[in-house]
């Protein structure tokens, strides 16, 4: 059996474990927080080194690609140093099937995304899905300054959104990532911020975490295009009225995990030992035909 193991900087509540069979190999996927504790997190990846088929990352980016140039931020380098098994932290499949997710998703007719008014809450971790709502004619504001800086200036326009991320990346990536995204127990509480954005959006979309931490007690009528969510999570957004959730990840027995999670699984099911290009990562999504969770909260 092909194991699969999610190392996250997260909470330890929102642990999990499946097994599952896909294209006939049988896999385990687990997800194990540590609850905001760094030096847990590096235990866990020198134990478990060499005894799972691959890793994923969760809880903070190791890259990101702003307009085709990779940013590395320094503490996930340190984190993960020496470590031989793959190491995945979700950011190929951020630019390939989360464009490929918005695309279909129009396509198909499930989301009708022409002039629709979209909170992104965060560009610069979901580069791809950034690039492909801008592509569908949507309306896009980009919500990386109001989330992840606390700084209250939206971003309306996608040159503008590169042109700042490409500014203050290069110093992001060498802060504590707890000074910019929420770890541990704080992936648990809510703070509404900022919620004038979310009440003019028709669309609210990027990191599920940074959603349910800033999101307000009303979002009646919303859609909600996410990764990471539990049945816990799903109940919530139902009671505060949201339409439909989409998950660019599959359901795995009532979760859909995160894309590092789903990342290392495609890189343990190939058997590679380093992450695949893009052109792989399609071809295998579309080989295993690997859609998208769509919920709709106004039937279930």
């Amino acid at each position: 059996m092909l194991k699969v193991v999610s190392i996250s900087l997260g909470s330890s509540s929102r642990n999990h474990t499946v097994e599952t069979e896909i294209a006939g190999k049988k896999i385990m996927l687990s997800r194990l927080g540590t609850d905001g504790d760094w030096l847990k997190a590096r235990q866990l990846f020198c134990e478990l080194d060499g005894k799972v088929d691959a890793f994923g990352l969760g809880g903070m980016d190791l890259y990101v690609y702003i307009a085709g140039k990779r940013y590395t931020f320094r503490q996930a380098v340190r984190l993960i140093e020496g470590v031989h098994t793959p190491v995945l932290d979700g950011s190929g499949l951020k630019n390939t099937l989360e464009k490929h997710v918005i695309n279909l998703l129009q396509e198909e007719g499930i989301v009708k995304f022409v002039d629709k008014k979209i909170l992104l809450v965060s560009g610069a971790d979901r580069f791809g899905m950034a690039e492909a709502l801008i592509q569908t004619g949507a309306q896009v504001v980009f919500g990386d300054l109001l989330f992840g800086l606390g700084l209250p200036f939206p971003m309306y326009n996608y040159q503008t959104f590169c042109r700042v991320a490409q500014m203050v990346l290069p110093l992001i990536t060498q802060m504590p990532f707890s000074l910019l995204y929420p770890t541990g127990e704080k992936q648990t509480v809510n703070t509404p911020k900022f919620t004038r954005f979310f009440a003019e959006a028709d669309i609210i979309a990027g990191d599920f975490l940074f959603i349910k931490r800033y999101m307000p007690g009303e979002l009646e009528g919303k859609i909600i295009i996410t990764n990471t969510v539990t049945a816990a999570d799903i109940k919530e957004l139902a009671d505060r009225g949201v339409h439909k959730v989409i998950t660019t990840t599959p359901e795995f027995q009532g979760r859909s995990f995160g894309t590092n999670v789903l990342e290392a699984m495609l890189v343990a099911l190939s058997g590679a030992k380093t992450a695949l290009t893009a052109e792989e990562y399609l071809e295998i999504i579309q080989r295993f035909e690997i859609r998208p969770r769509v919920v709709d909260l106004r039937v279930a």
